[in-house]
């Protein structure tokens, strides 16, 4: 939780997503259904019409800035709510003003433009509440405690954490750190701005394997190679993103953006169950970088992620696969 100098609300903003359209090539516009967008997940999915002509969308939005933001004995005046698209891909940040519904109320709406050529993947929606407190303009008094993803290739709104899987010869590999991992199956970078997953095709068959789609035994061992996998990547980007925390001057653990949140924000409810992320975020950093408790918090991380995994549904499915095959021999 950041410390502020002054004066600002306790509460978040709360942001809906209302209406999606494209706008394509030819100058047409296709207004999306509603299942483009998700609450729950809070994501938009533009790739989900199909279009490959698109040129731009525009996401209409409704805010509502929690109590006390229009109070008359407030600590700030100029109030100003602003829609900010941030993409750590292309490194292009916009912000679009809303507008007030009525004159003195806290609801806000209006709508934002995403460009398609300014966009490789995801972006992220957060709103800002700004006014001028103490005399300086500009201050944040209000945000959204949790940003939304606009995927521009996604047919699903899903929030998902996304990894580039490539298939090399680790041996032959021109990665010279990828050489010292020959006898793997598959390593994990989570260096990378995103995660990837390198799959070892010295191994004969094991790619294939992967990639198949028949039945019988090889689809029961595809789905405990897959599960495994699974898990030993979420384990991976947990600690990638545990340990690379940016720290505030007084010692606490900031959120990090990207797919580090994501993971964070998506695990931390089981490895430190009963709390809030913000705190359960600040229990893990303190064990990791304290003098106890990061062994044993070791059993809860690897747990977190072989239920993400879906390990026991896979390994469940493969008995009942093989149980089935014994019977009909």
């Amino acid at each position: 939780m950041k410390i502020y100098p002054y004066k600002r609300l306790n509460r978040p903003i709360t942001v809906r997503v209302t209406s999606v359209s494209l706008k394509l090539s030819d100058g047409a516009r296709d207004q999306l259904e509603t299942t483009a967008y998700s609450t729950q997940q809070q994501a938009v999915a533009l790739g989900i019409a199909g279009h490959t002509d698109w040129v731009s969308a525009t996401i209409g939005l409704s805010a509502t800035l929690p109590p006390g933001a229009t109070a008359e004995d407030a600590a700030w005046s100029d109030l100003r709510v602003l829609a900010v698209l941030t993409d750590g891909e292309t490194n292009i940040r916009t912000a679009t003003d809303l507008t007030r519904d009525t004159g003195d109320g806290r609801d806000w709406s209006g709508s934002v433009e995403v460009l398609r050529d300014n966009h490789l993947s995801r972006a992220s929606l957060a709103v800002h509440a700004v006014g001028t407190v103490d005399g300086v303009r500009g201050r944040s008094v209000a945000e959204t405690d949790r940003s939304w993803i606009v995927d521009t290739v996604s047919e699903e709104p899903v929030r998902g954490l996304q990894l580039d899987v490539q298939k090399a010869s680790f041996s032959k590999s021109s990665r010279d750190w990828l050489r010292a991992y020959a006898d793997v199956p598959w390593i994990v970078d989570t260096s990378a701005r995103v995660p990837t997953v390198f799959v070892n095709t010295d191994i004969e068959g094991f790619f294939g394997l992967l990639d198949s789609s028949g039945s019988g035994v090889d689809s029961k061992v595809r789905d405990l190679l897959v599960a495994q996998m699974a898990t030993d990547v979420w384990t991976a980007v947990f600690h990638g993103a545990i340990g690379d925390l940016e720290v505030e001057p007084g010692g606490g653990p900031v959120f990090p953006t990207d797919w580090q949140g994501e993971v964070l924000r998506e695990m931390l409810p089981d490895v430190v169950p009963g709390v809030h992320v913000e705190e359960a975020l600040r229990q893990v950093h303190r064990r990791r970088t304290g003098d106890s408790g990061w062994v044993e918090l070791q059993t809860r991380i690897h747990y977190a992620a072989a239920r993400r995994a879906d390990a026991t549904k896979a390994l469940a499915y493969a008995i009942r696969g093989l149980e089935q095959m014994n019977r009909e021999k």
